[in-house]
Protein backbone atom coordinates (compact mmCIF):
# COMPACT_ATOMS: atom_id res chain seq x y z
CA UNK A 1 0.00 0.00 0.00
CA UNK A 2 1.45 3.88 -0.80
CA UNK A 3 1.62 5.62 2.04
CA UNK A 4 0.96 9.64 1.59
CA UNK A 5 2.33 12.23 4.02
CA UNK A 6 0.47 15.19 4.63
CA UNK A 7 0.77 18.00 6.72
CA UNK A 8 -1.27 18.09 9.91
CA UNK A 9 -2.07 21.78 10.30
CA UNK A 10 -2.72 22.03 6.20
CA UNK A 11 -4.76 19.18 6.17
CA UNK A 12 -7.24 20.37 9.09
CA UNK A 13 -7.27 23.77 7.62
CA UNK A 14 -8.87 22.00 4.04
CA UNK A 15 -11.60 20.03 5.71
CA UNK A 16 -12.34 22.92 8.42
CA UNK A 17 -12.26 21.01 11.72
CA UNK A 18 -9.62 20.87 14.30
CA UNK A 19 -8.90 16.60 15.08
CA UNK A 20 -7.56 14.97 18.00
CA UNK A 21 -4.95 11.94 16.91
CA UNK A 22 -7.43 9.60 17.87
CA UNK A 23 -10.49 11.16 16.00
CA UNK A 24 -9.06 11.49 12.73
CA UNK A 25 -7.74 8.09 13.06
CA UNK A 26 -10.98 6.82 13.69
CA UNK A 27 -12.41 8.75 10.43
CA UNK A 28 -9.94 6.74 8.53
CA UNK A 29 -10.88 3.98 9.38
CA UNK A 30 -14.61 4.89 8.82
CA UNK A 31 -13.33 6.18 5.23
CA UNK A 32 -11.25 3.17 4.78
CA UNK A 33 -7.92 4.41 5.09
CA UNK A 34 -5.77 3.67 7.99
CA UNK A 35 -3.38 6.41 9.67
CA UNK A 36 -0.07 4.79 9.77
CA UNK A 37 2.51 6.89 11.48
CA UNK A 38 2.36 10.35 13.36
CA UNK A 39 5.82 12.15 12.59
CA UNK A 40 7.52 15.49 11.46
CA UNK A 41 10.09 16.19 8.82
CA UNK A 42 13.03 15.83 11.03
CA UNK A 43 12.42 12.66 12.58
CA UNK A 44 11.57 11.58 8.73
CA UNK A 45 14.79 12.64 7.35
CA UNK A 46 16.77 11.35 10.47
CA UNK A 47 15.18 7.89 9.44
CA UNK A 48 15.90 7.75 6.10
CA UNK A 49 19.53 9.79 5.63
CA UNK A 50 20.52 7.67 9.31
CA UNK A 51 21.47 11.37 10.98
CA UNK A 52 20.32 12.30 14.45
CA UNK A 53 19.80 15.91 13.51
CA UNK A 54 18.38 17.51 10.20
CA UNK A 55 19.04 21.06 9.33
CA UNK A 56 16.45 23.21 7.79
CA UNK A 57 13.89 20.79 8.23
CA UNK A 58 10.96 21.92 10.81
CA UNK A 59 8.98 20.05 13.24
CA UNK A 60 5.49 20.51 12.12
CA UNK A 61 3.25 17.15 13.07
CA UNK A 62 2.67 14.88 9.29
CA UNK A 63 0.59 12.47 9.43
CA UNK A 64 1.55 9.21 7.31
CA UNK A 65 -1.66 7.79 5.56
CA UNK A 66 -1.37 4.07 3.86
CA UNK A 67 -4.12 4.60 0.77
CA UNK A 68 -5.54 1.59 -0.96
CA UNK A 69 -3.30 0.70 -3.87
CA UNK A 70 -6.61 1.19 -6.32
CA UNK A 71 -7.15 4.30 -5.13
CA UNK A 72 -5.33 6.57 -6.89
CA UNK A 73 -7.63 9.94 -6.53
CA UNK A 74 -5.87 9.65 -2.71
CA UNK A 75 -2.81 9.71 -3.61
CA UNK A 76 -2.40 13.62 -2.70
CA UNK A 77 -3.61 16.05 -0.09
CA UNK A 78 -6.50 17.22 -2.58
CA UNK A 79 -7.93 13.72 -3.14
CA UNK A 80 -8.03 12.77 0.11
CA UNK A 81 -9.57 16.35 1.35
CA UNK A 82 -12.10 15.50 -1.19
CA UNK A 83 -13.34 12.41 -0.81
CA UNK A 84 -13.06 13.00 3.36
CA UNK A 85 -15.74 16.26 2.71
CA UNK A 86 -17.87 13.94 0.54
CA UNK A 87 -17.87 11.30 2.90
CA UNK A 88 -18.59 13.75 5.44
CA UNK A 89 -21.44 15.55 3.46
CA UNK A 90 -19.65 18.65 3.51
CA UNK A 91 -19.74 19.12 -0.21
CA UNK A 92 -21.15 17.23 -2.95
CA UNK A 93 -19.37 15.49 -5.45
CA UNK A 94 -17.54 17.67 -8.02
CA UNK A 95 -18.92 16.99 -11.35
CA UNK A 96 -15.52 16.85 -13.75
CA UNK A 97 -16.16 18.19 -17.37
CA UNK A 98 -13.30 18.58 -20.51
CA UNK A 99 -14.05 21.55 -22.58
CA UNK A 100 -13.21 22.08 -26.43
CA UNK A 101 -11.79 25.48 -27.32
CA UNK A 102 -15.24 27.67 -29.04
CA UNK A 103 -12.27 28.16 -32.12
CA UNK A 104 -10.51 24.92 -33.74
CA UNK A 105 -7.97 26.88 -34.05
CA UNK A 106 -7.02 27.31 -30.29
CA UNK A 107 -7.67 23.34 -29.22
CA UNK A 108 -3.92 22.89 -28.21
CA UNK A 109 -2.86 19.47 -30.27
CA UNK A 110 0.01 16.66 -29.77
CA UNK A 111 0.75 15.67 -33.76
CA UNK A 112 2.11 11.87 -33.57
CA UNK A 113 4.86 10.75 -35.85
CA UNK A 114 5.22 7.23 -37.36
CA UNK A 115 8.31 6.72 -35.54
CA UNK A 116 7.79 6.55 -31.68
CA UNK A 117 5.18 3.33 -32.03
CA UNK A 118 8.35 0.77 -31.60
CA UNK A 119 9.54 2.18 -28.21
CA UNK A 120 6.88 4.19 -26.63
CA UNK A 121 3.70 4.51 -29.08
CA UNK A 122 1.33 6.38 -27.08
CA UNK A 123 0.43 9.98 -25.74
CA UNK A 124 -2.58 11.87 -24.23
CA UNK A 125 -2.49 15.27 -22.86
CA UNK A 126 -4.39 18.04 -21.48
CA UNK A 127 -4.36 21.73 -20.29
CA UNK A 128 -5.13 23.31 -16.91
CA UNK A 129 -6.12 27.26 -17.29
CA UNK A 130 -5.73 29.89 -14.81
CA UNK A 131 -4.46 27.66 -11.74
CA UNK A 132 -3.26 29.52 -9.60
CA UNK A 133 -0.56 27.55 -7.17
CA UNK A 134 0.71 27.81 -3.60
CA UNK A 135 3.78 26.21 -2.34
CA UNK A 136 1.97 23.54 -0.53
CA UNK A 137 -0.27 23.00 -3.91
CA UNK A 138 2.85 23.05 -6.27
CA UNK A 139 4.61 20.11 -3.69
CA UNK A 140 1.30 18.15 -3.99
CA UNK A 141 1.34 18.61 -7.73
CA UNK A 142 4.91 17.32 -7.66
CA UNK A 143 4.00 14.16 -5.03
CA UNK A 144 1.64 12.99 -6.67
CA UNK A 145 3.38 12.78 -10.18
CA UNK A 146 5.81 10.82 -8.49
CA UNK A 147 3.18 8.42 -6.47
CA UNK A 148 1.70 8.00 -10.04
CA UNK A 149 5.05 7.03 -11.61
CA UNK A 150 5.98 4.57 -8.60
CA UNK A 151 2.27 2.98 -8.76
CA UNK A 152 0.19 2.50 -11.65
CA UNK A 153 2.80 3.78 -14.02
CA UNK A 154 5.74 0.88 -12.50
CA UNK A 155 8.65 2.80 -12.14
CA UNK A 156 7.34 4.97 -14.93
CA UNK A 157 7.64 1.69 -17.38
CA UNK A 158 3.68 1.70 -18.74
CA UNK A 159 3.18 5.82 -18.49
CA UNK A 160 5.49 9.18 -17.83
CA UNK A 161 4.25 11.99 -16.99
CA UNK A 162 5.42 15.92 -17.82
CA UNK A 163 3.96 19.36 -16.91
CA UNK A 164 5.15 22.09 -18.62
CA UNK A 165 4.07 25.92 -18.40
CA UNK A 166 1.92 26.28 -21.21
CA UNK A 167 3.14 30.32 -21.47
CA UNK A 168 6.74 29.50 -21.80
CA UNK A 169 5.96 26.78 -25.23
CA UNK A 170 3.97 27.42 -28.49
CA UNK A 171 1.70 24.59 -29.89
CA UNK A 172 1.10 22.45 -32.33
CA UNK A 173 3.53 19.74 -30.11
CA UNK A 174 4.73 17.09 -31.86
CA UNK A 175 5.89 13.39 -30.44
CA UNK A 176 8.73 11.96 -32.37
CA UNK A 177 10.79 9.43 -31.53
CA UNK A 178 15.06 10.38 -32.55
CA UNK A 179 18.97 9.22 -32.67
CA UNK A 180 20.17 10.34 -28.93
CA UNK A 181 23.00 12.40 -30.54
CA UNK A 182 20.01 14.58 -32.01
CA UNK A 183 18.46 15.22 -29.32
CA UNK A 184 19.93 18.50 -27.87
CA UNK A 185 18.04 20.73 -24.92
CA UNK A 186 18.67 21.70 -21.21
CA UNK A 187 17.50 19.21 -18.70
CA UNK A 188 15.38 20.27 -15.38
CA UNK A 189 17.01 22.19 -13.14
CA UNK A 190 20.32 21.96 -15.39
CA UNK A 191 22.42 25.38 -16.83
CA UNK A 192 24.28 23.26 -19.36
CA UNK A 193 22.51 21.44 -22.83
CA UNK A 194 23.00 17.83 -23.52
CA UNK A 195 22.31 15.63 -25.81
CA UNK A 196 19.98 12.02 -25.24
CA UNK A 197 23.55 10.16 -24.52
CA UNK A 198 24.85 13.32 -22.43
CA UNK A 199 21.71 13.00 -20.59
CA UNK A 200 22.13 8.86 -20.04
CA UNK A 201 25.76 10.02 -18.71
CA UNK A 202 24.48 12.63 -16.75
CA UNK A 203 22.11 11.09 -14.19
CA UNK A 204 23.98 7.40 -14.15
CA UNK A 205 24.31 7.54 -10.90
CA UNK A 206 21.59 9.86 -9.71
CA UNK A 207 19.26 8.55 -6.75
CA UNK A 208 16.11 8.67 -8.35
CA UNK A 209 16.65 9.27 -12.12
CA UNK A 210 19.13 6.28 -12.45
CA UNK A 211 16.49 3.37 -12.04
CA UNK A 212 14.56 4.60 -15.24
CA UNK A 213 17.45 5.09 -17.71
CA UNK A 214 17.45 1.22 -18.95
CA UNK A 215 13.83 1.55 -20.26
CA UNK A 216 15.08 4.01 -23.28
CA UNK A 217 19.04 3.53 -22.73
CA UNK A 218 19.67 0.63 -25.32
CA UNK A 219 17.23 2.07 -28.02
CA UNK A 220 18.61 3.59 -31.19
CA UNK A 221 15.92 6.29 -30.73
CA UNK A 222 14.85 8.13 -27.92
CA UNK A 223 11.03 9.35 -27.62
CA UNK A 224 10.95 13.20 -27.42
CA UNK A 225 8.16 16.09 -27.18
CA UNK A 226 8.73 19.74 -28.63
CA UNK A 227 6.86 22.42 -29.65
CA UNK A 228 6.20 24.34 -33.07
CA UNK A 229 9.63 26.29 -32.35
CA UNK A 230 11.43 22.85 -32.39
CA UNK A 231 12.06 23.10 -28.34
CA UNK A 232 12.44 19.92 -26.70
CA UNK A 233 9.54 20.03 -23.27
CA UNK A 234 10.32 16.35 -22.50
CA UNK A 235 12.99 13.51 -23.38
CA UNK A 236 10.17 10.74 -21.43
CA UNK A 237 10.07 9.06 -19.54
CA UNK A 238 13.59 9.98 -18.02
CA UNK A 239 13.33 14.34 -17.39
CA UNK A 240 11.86 17.30 -18.55
CA UNK A 241 13.12 20.46 -19.96
CA UNK A 242 14.36 23.03 -17.64
CA UNK A 243 12.85 25.75 -20.23
CA UNK A 244 9.39 24.79 -19.80
CA UNK A 245 9.28 23.75 -16.16
CA UNK A 246 6.14 24.88 -14.02
CA UNK A 247 6.52 27.54 -11.25
CA UNK A 248 4.09 29.11 -8.31
CA UNK A 249 3.98 31.82 -11.48
CA UNK A 250 2.56 29.31 -14.13
CA UNK A 251 -0.58 30.38 -14.81
CA UNK A 252 -1.43 27.54 -17.80
CA UNK A 253 -0.16 24.29 -17.35
CA UNK A 254 0.58 21.83 -20.93
CA UNK A 255 0.20 18.11 -19.45
CA UNK A 256 1.59 15.30 -21.63
CA UNK A 257 1.95 11.54 -20.76
CA UNK A 258 3.26 9.49 -22.85
CA UNK A 259 2.80 5.44 -22.08
CA UNK A 260 3.14 1.79 -23.09
CA UNK A 261 -0.41 1.40 -22.13
CA UNK A 262 -2.93 3.66 -23.51
CA UNK A 263 -5.40 2.52 -20.57
CA UNK A 264 -2.90 3.18 -17.47
CA UNK A 265 -2.04 6.39 -19.48
CA UNK A 266 -6.02 7.71 -19.51
CA UNK A 267 -6.28 6.54 -15.52
CA UNK A 268 -3.29 8.53 -14.76
CA UNK A 269 -4.12 11.45 -16.81
CA UNK A 270 -7.88 11.98 -15.52
CA UNK A 271 -5.86 11.64 -11.72
CA UNK A 272 -4.12 14.87 -12.17
CA UNK A 273 -6.03 17.09 -13.59
CA UNK A 274 -9.09 15.49 -11.66
CA UNK A 275 -7.70 16.56 -8.10
CA UNK A 276 -5.96 19.55 -9.53
CA UNK A 277 -8.50 21.08 -11.70
CA UNK A 278 -9.90 22.87 -8.33
CA UNK A 279 -7.21 25.31 -8.62
CA UNK A 280 -8.51 26.60 -12.05
CA UNK A 281 -10.27 29.87 -12.94
CA UNK A 282 -13.04 27.72 -14.14
CA UNK A 283 -13.27 24.62 -11.32
CA UNK A 284 -13.17 21.30 -11.64
CA UNK A 285 -12.74 21.92 -15.87
CA UNK A 286 -10.40 20.98 -17.67
CA UNK A 287 -9.24 21.72 -21.58
CA UNK A 288 -9.35 18.63 -23.77
CA UNK A 289 -5.98 18.19 -26.24
CA UNK A 290 -6.52 16.81 -29.48
CA UNK A 291 -3.96 13.96 -30.05
CA UNK A 292 -3.38 13.25 -34.07
CA UNK A 293 -1.56 10.13 -34.97
CA UNK A 294 0.10 10.81 -38.51
CA UNK A 295 0.17 7.74 -40.14
CA UNK A 296 -3.21 6.34 -39.89
CA UNK A 297 -4.88 10.00 -39.32
CA UNK A 298 -6.95 8.96 -36.52
CA UNK A 299 -7.87 11.86 -33.84
CA UNK A 300 -8.79 11.58 -30.20
CA UNK A 301 -9.20 13.91 -27.63
CA UNK A 302 -8.07 13.78 -23.70
CA UNK A 303 -8.80 13.50 -21.26
CA UNK A 304 -11.96 11.60 -21.65
CA UNK A 305 -13.10 12.07 -18.31
CA UNK A 306 -15.90 9.66 -18.50
CA UNK A 307 -19.13 9.22 -16.40
CA UNK A 308 -19.71 5.47 -16.52
CA UNK A 309 -23.35 3.75 -14.84
CA UNK A 310 -23.60 0.68 -13.13
CA UNK A 311 -27.06 -1.05 -12.22
CA UNK A 312 -26.96 -3.41 -9.25
CA UNK A 313 -29.81 -4.69 -7.13
CA UNK A 314 -30.19 -3.13 -3.87
CA UNK A 315 -30.72 -6.69 -1.92
CA UNK A 316 -27.93 -8.23 -3.40
CA UNK A 317 -25.50 -5.48 -2.04
CA UNK A 318 -27.31 -6.00 1.44
CA UNK A 319 -27.53 -9.53 1.60
CA UNK A 320 -23.85 -10.26 0.54
CA UNK A 321 -22.71 -7.56 2.97
CA UNK A 322 -25.02 -8.98 5.64
CA UNK A 323 -26.97 -5.36 6.57
CA UNK A 324 -30.32 -4.84 6.63
CA UNK A 325 -30.59 -1.48 4.67
CA UNK A 326 -33.41 0.25 2.55
CA UNK A 327 -32.51 1.05 -1.07
CA UNK A 328 -32.64 4.42 -0.09
CA UNK A 329 -29.84 4.34 2.63
CA UNK A 330 -27.44 2.18 -0.06
CA UNK A 331 -28.17 4.90 -2.36
CA UNK A 332 -27.53 7.51 0.71
CA UNK A 333 -24.23 5.21 1.33
CA UNK A 334 -22.59 5.31 -1.86
CA UNK A 335 -23.22 9.34 -2.97
CA UNK A 336 -21.38 9.45 0.66
CA UNK A 337 -18.49 7.29 -1.33
CA UNK A 338 -18.40 9.59 -4.86
CA UNK A 339 -20.82 7.52 -6.35
CA UNK A 340 -23.81 9.13 -6.96
CA UNK A 341 -26.88 6.82 -7.29
CA UNK A 342 -30.25 6.83 -8.12
CA UNK A 343 -32.99 4.22 -6.49
CA UNK A 344 -34.78 2.48 -9.81
CA UNK A 345 -38.04 0.19 -9.54
CA UNK A 346 -37.64 -3.01 -8.25
CA UNK A 347 -34.85 -2.12 -5.80
CA UNK A 348 -32.53 -1.49 -8.60
CA UNK A 349 -29.79 1.02 -8.17
CA UNK A 350 -28.49 3.04 -11.05
CA UNK A 351 -24.80 3.76 -9.74
CA UNK A 352 -22.73 6.67 -11.40
CA UNK A 353 -18.73 6.19 -11.60
CA UNK A 354 -17.08 9.59 -12.21
CA UNK A 355 -13.40 9.60 -13.50
CA UNK A 356 -11.75 9.50 -10.24
CA UNK A 357 -12.67 5.89 -9.58
CA UNK A 358 -11.26 3.84 -11.82
CA UNK A 359 -11.03 1.36 -9.21
CA UNK A 360 -14.54 0.59 -9.68
CA UNK A 361 -14.63 -2.49 -12.26
CA UNK A 362 -17.54 -5.10 -10.76
CA UNK A 363 -20.32 -5.30 -8.80
CA UNK A 364 -18.69 -6.44 -5.91
CA UNK A 365 -16.38 -3.51 -6.14
CA UNK A 366 -19.54 -1.18 -5.20
CA UNK A 367 -20.71 -3.65 -2.58
CA UNK A 368 -17.38 -2.97 -1.06
CA UNK A 369 -18.07 0.99 -0.74
CA UNK A 370 -21.10 0.68 0.88
CA UNK A 371 -19.92 -1.69 3.72
CA UNK A 372 -17.06 0.55 4.24
CA UNK A 373 -19.87 3.65 4.52
CA UNK A 374 -21.70 1.69 6.66
CA UNK A 375 -18.91 0.90 8.71
CA UNK A 376 -17.57 -2.73 8.80
CA UNK A 377 -17.07 -2.50 13.18
CA UNK A 378 -21.71 -1.00 12.58
CA UNK A 379 -21.96 -5.37 10.39
CA UNK A 380 -24.04 -7.02 13.33
CA UNK A 381 -22.22 -10.30 14.61
CA UNK A 382 -24.84 -13.22 14.09
CA UNK A 383 -24.55 -17.04 14.83
CA UNK A 384 -24.83 -18.92 11.40
CA UNK A 385 -28.32 -20.59 10.91
CA UNK A 386 -26.83 -24.01 10.16
CA UNK A 387 -24.37 -25.59 12.61
CA UNK A 388 -21.43 -27.16 10.71
CA UNK A 389 -18.11 -28.36 11.74
CA UNK A 390 -14.74 -26.67 9.61
CA UNK A 391 -13.20 -29.35 7.70
CA UNK A 392 -10.55 -29.99 5.21
CA UNK A 393 -11.01 -29.59 1.70
CA UNK A 394 -11.18 -32.64 0.23
CA UNK A 395 -8.48 -32.00 -2.77
CA UNK A 396 -6.34 -30.98 -0.07
CA UNK A 397 -6.80 -33.80 2.32
CA UNK A 398 -6.69 -36.65 -0.63
CA UNK A 399 -3.32 -34.84 -1.47
CA UNK A 400 -1.98 -34.92 2.30
CA UNK A 401 -2.65 -38.65 2.31
CA UNK A 402 -0.89 -39.13 -0.81
CA UNK A 403 2.53 -37.21 -0.48
CA UNK A 404 2.84 -39.49 2.95
CA UNK A 405 2.14 -42.77 1.63
CA UNK A 406 4.52 -41.68 -1.35
CA UNK A 407 7.22 -40.56 0.77
CA UNK A 408 6.70 -44.18 2.82
CA UNK A 409 7.31 -45.78 -0.32
CA UNK A 410 11.27 -44.24 -0.38
CA UNK A 411 10.46 -41.23 -2.84
CA UNK A 412 11.58 -37.88 -2.11
CA UNK A 413 9.19 -34.92 -2.23
CA UNK A 414 10.07 -31.97 -4.48
CA UNK A 415 8.05 -28.35 -4.66
CA UNK A 416 8.89 -26.69 -8.41
CA UNK A 417 8.13 -23.44 -9.71
CA UNK A 418 4.38 -23.06 -11.28
CA UNK A 419 5.79 -21.23 -13.86
CA UNK A 420 8.72 -22.07 -16.60
CA UNK A 421 9.69 -21.50 -19.90
CA UNK A 422 7.88 -22.25 -23.14
CA UNK A 423 10.65 -24.96 -23.98
CA UNK A 424 10.43 -27.03 -20.88
CA UNK A 425 6.83 -28.11 -21.22
CA UNK A 426 6.86 -28.38 -25.36
CA UNK A 427 10.13 -28.95 -27.12
CA UNK A 428 12.17 -30.32 -24.44
CA UNK A 429 9.50 -33.28 -23.75
CA UNK A 430 9.37 -33.19 -27.89
CA UNK A 431 5.93 -31.50 -28.32
CA UNK A 432 5.04 -28.70 -30.61
CA UNK A 433 4.29 -25.49 -28.05
CA UNK A 434 0.97 -24.53 -30.59
CA UNK A 435 -0.31 -28.29 -29.54
CA UNK A 436 0.25 -27.35 -25.42
CA UNK A 437 -3.13 -25.34 -23.66
CA UNK A 438 -0.84 -23.20 -21.97
CA UNK A 439 -1.34 -19.75 -20.24
CA UNK A 440 1.14 -17.23 -21.32
CA UNK A 441 2.60 -14.77 -19.18
CA UNK A 442 1.76 -11.37 -21.27
CA UNK A 443 5.15 -9.68 -19.77
CA UNK A 444 7.37 -12.36 -18.21
CA UNK A 445 10.33 -10.99 -15.89
CA UNK A 446 12.66 -13.60 -17.79
CA UNK A 447 12.56 -16.37 -20.33
CA UNK A 448 12.52 -19.10 -17.33
CA UNK A 449 9.02 -17.72 -16.45
CA UNK A 450 7.25 -17.43 -19.38
CA UNK A 451 4.10 -19.93 -19.00
CA UNK A 452 2.25 -21.39 -16.35
CA UNK A 453 3.31 -25.25 -16.22
CA UNK A 454 1.03 -27.77 -18.11
CA UNK A 455 2.89 -31.03 -16.29
CA UNK A 456 4.90 -31.53 -13.68
CA UNK A 457 7.30 -33.73 -15.32
CA UNK A 458 9.15 -30.80 -16.65
CA UNK A 459 9.82 -29.51 -12.59
CA UNK A 460 11.17 -32.61 -11.62
CA UNK A 461 13.52 -33.36 -14.53
CA UNK A 462 14.89 -30.00 -13.56
CA UNK A 463 15.35 -30.88 -10.19
CA UNK A 464 16.68 -34.13 -11.15
CA UNK A 465 19.52 -31.93 -13.53
CA UNK A 466 20.59 -29.92 -10.37
CA UNK A 467 20.84 -33.09 -8.22
CA UNK A 468 23.12 -35.40 -9.99
CA UNK A 469 25.75 -35.88 -7.73
CA UNK A 470 23.58 -37.29 -5.18
CA UNK A 471 23.45 -41.32 -4.65
CA UNK A 472 21.64 -43.37 -6.66
CA UNK A 473 18.61 -44.44 -7.13
CA UNK A 474 16.79 -40.75 -7.09
CA UNK A 475 13.29 -41.13 -6.72
CA UNK A 476 11.06 -37.96 -6.66
CA UNK A 477 7.79 -36.84 -6.55
CA UNK A 478 5.42 -33.92 -6.37
CA UNK A 479 1.85 -33.64 -5.81
CA UNK A 480 0.90 -29.72 -7.06
CA UNK A 481 -1.27 -28.07 -9.57
CA UNK A 482 -1.24 -27.76 -13.57
CA UNK A 483 -3.03 -24.79 -15.07
CA UNK A 484 -4.52 -25.68 -18.42
CA UNK A 485 -6.15 -23.60 -20.51
CA UNK A 486 -10.06 -24.26 -20.23
CA UNK A 487 -12.69 -21.38 -22.38
CA UNK A 488 -15.84 -22.96 -20.84
CA UNK A 489 -14.61 -21.28 -17.18
CA UNK A 490 -14.95 -17.40 -16.47
CA UNK A 491 -11.31 -16.88 -16.58
CA UNK A 492 -10.27 -18.84 -19.71
CA UNK A 493 -8.12 -21.65 -17.58
CA UNK A 494 -8.53 -24.23 -14.65
CA UNK A 495 -6.28 -25.62 -12.01
CA UNK A 496 -5.66 -29.30 -11.97
CA UNK A 497 -4.25 -31.57 -9.33
CA UNK A 498 -1.73 -33.87 -10.40
CA UNK A 499 0.70 -36.34 -9.10
CA UNK A 500 3.85 -36.90 -10.63
CA UNK A 501 7.13 -39.22 -9.83
CA UNK A 502 9.87 -39.92 -11.77
CA UNK A 503 12.90 -42.57 -11.02
CA UNK A 504 16.38 -42.24 -12.30
CA UNK A 505 19.08 -44.84 -12.15
CA UNK A 506 21.74 -46.83 -14.23
CA UNK A 507 18.91 -48.88 -15.59
CA UNK A 508 15.48 -47.29 -16.24
CA UNK A 509 13.51 -48.87 -13.58
CA UNK A 510 9.82 -48.90 -15.27
CA UNK A 511 9.05 -51.65 -12.53
CA UNK A 512 9.62 -49.18 -9.64
CA UNK A 513 6.97 -46.60 -11.34
CA UNK A 514 4.57 -49.39 -12.12
CA UNK A 515 4.64 -50.17 -8.83
CA UNK A 516 4.20 -47.28 -6.85
CA UNK A 517 1.16 -46.94 -9.83
CA UNK A 518 -0.05 -49.85 -7.89
CA UNK A 519 0.56 -48.99 -4.67
CA UNK A 520 -1.18 -45.64 -5.19
CA UNK A 521 -4.11 -47.61 -6.67
CA UNK A 522 -4.62 -50.17 -4.09
CA UNK A 523 -4.51 -46.89 -1.18
CA UNK A 524 -7.25 -45.40 -3.11
CA UNK A 525 -8.98 -48.90 -3.02
CA UNK A 526 -9.26 -49.02 -6.80
CA UNK A 527 -9.08 -52.39 -8.15
CA UNK A 528 -7.20 -53.71 -11.41
CA UNK A 529 -9.65 -53.57 -13.85
CA UNK A 530 -9.99 -57.07 -16.33
CA UNK A 531 -13.22 -56.25 -18.11
CA UNK A 532 -11.81 -52.94 -18.66
CA UNK A 533 -14.66 -51.28 -17.49
CA UNK A 534 -14.72 -50.65 -13.88
CA UNK A 535 -11.50 -50.18 -11.98
CA UNK A 536 -8.03 -49.30 -13.72
CA UNK A 537 -5.90 -50.79 -16.27
CA UNK A 538 -3.10 -49.59 -19.00
CA UNK A 539 -3.32 -49.05 -23.05
CA UNK A 540 -0.25 -48.75 -25.13
CA UNK A 541 0.43 -45.09 -25.92
CA UNK A 542 2.68 -43.22 -28.84
CA UNK A 543 4.45 -40.31 -26.99
CA UNK A 544 7.27 -38.28 -28.18
CA UNK A 545 7.94 -37.43 -24.50
CA UNK A 546 8.27 -41.25 -24.10
CA UNK A 547 9.87 -44.32 -25.86
CA UNK A 548 8.93 -45.99 -28.54
CA UNK A 549 6.76 -48.56 -27.33
CA UNK A 550 7.67 -48.30 -24.02
CA UNK A 551 4.80 -45.60 -22.67
CA UNK A 552 1.21 -46.52 -21.87
CA UNK A 553 -2.01 -44.56 -21.11
CA UNK A 554 -3.67 -44.86 -17.55
CA UNK A 555 -7.10 -45.43 -17.49
CA UNK A 556 -9.91 -45.27 -15.25
CA UNK A 557 -13.71 -46.54 -15.47
CA UNK A 558 -13.05 -46.07 -19.40
CA UNK A 559 -10.98 -42.58 -19.00
CA UNK A 560 -7.73 -41.29 -19.47
CA UNK A 561 -5.87 -40.43 -16.02
CA UNK A 562 -2.22 -40.03 -17.15
CA UNK A 563 0.57 -41.81 -18.61
CA UNK A 564 3.78 -43.45 -17.50
CA UNK A 565 6.96 -44.88 -19.51
CA UNK A 566 10.67 -44.79 -20.25
CA UNK A 567 11.61 -41.12 -21.12
CA UNK A 568 12.95 -41.08 -24.37
CA UNK A 569 16.58 -40.47 -24.45
CA UNK A 570 16.29 -36.95 -26.55
CA UNK A 571 14.30 -35.94 -23.32
CA UNK A 572 16.74 -36.96 -21.03
CA UNK A 573 19.49 -35.17 -23.06
CA UNK A 574 17.49 -32.11 -23.30
CA UNK A 575 17.13 -31.72 -19.63
CA UNK A 576 20.91 -32.13 -18.92
CA UNK A 577 20.50 -35.93 -17.69
CA UNK A 578 22.41 -38.81 -18.80
CA UNK A 579 21.22 -41.61 -16.83
CA UNK A 580 17.73 -43.23 -17.79
CA UNK A 581 14.49 -42.57 -16.36
CA UNK A 582 11.08 -43.85 -16.23
CA UNK A 583 7.99 -41.43 -14.94
CA UNK A 584 4.34 -40.96 -13.90
CA UNK A 585 1.78 -38.44 -14.47
CA UNK A 586 -1.84 -38.70 -13.20
CA UNK A 587 -4.80 -36.26 -12.30
CA UNK A 588 -5.84 -37.45 -8.81
CA UNK A 589 -9.06 -35.18 -9.16
CA UNK A 590 -11.26 -38.45 -10.42
CA UNK A 591 -10.43 -40.38 -7.13
CA UNK A 592 -12.82 -37.66 -5.56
Amino acid sequence: MPTVGVKRDLLFKALGKVYSDDEFQNLCFAFGLELDDITNEKEMISKEQGVEESTGASNEIIYKIDIPANRYDLLCLEGIVNGLQIFLEKIPAPRYKAIVPKSPSKMEKIIVTNTPKNIRPFVVGAVLRGVELTQESYTSFIDLQDKLHQNICRKRSLVSVGTHDLDTIKGPFTYDAKPPNDIKFVPLNQDKEFTGLGVMELYSNHAQLKQYLPIIRDSPIYPVVYDSNGTILSLPPIINSDHSKITLNTKNIFIEATATDLTKAKVVLDTIVCAFSQYCKEKYTVEAVEVIYEETKETFQYPELKYRINEIDSNDAVNYIGIKCTSDKVAELLSKMCLQTKVLENNKLQVEIPPTRHDVIHACDIYEDIAIAWGYNNIEKTIPKTSTVGKEFPLNKLTDHLRNELAQSGFTEALTFSLCSKEDISEKLGWSFDSIPAVTISNPKTLEFQVARTCLLSGLLKTLGANKKMPLPLKLFEVSDVVIKDENTECGAKNERRLCAVYSNKSAGFEIIHGLLDRVMQLLEIPWSLDKKNGYYLLAEDDPTYFPQRCAKIMLNGNVIGKMGVLHPDVIHKFDLHLPCSALEITIEPFL
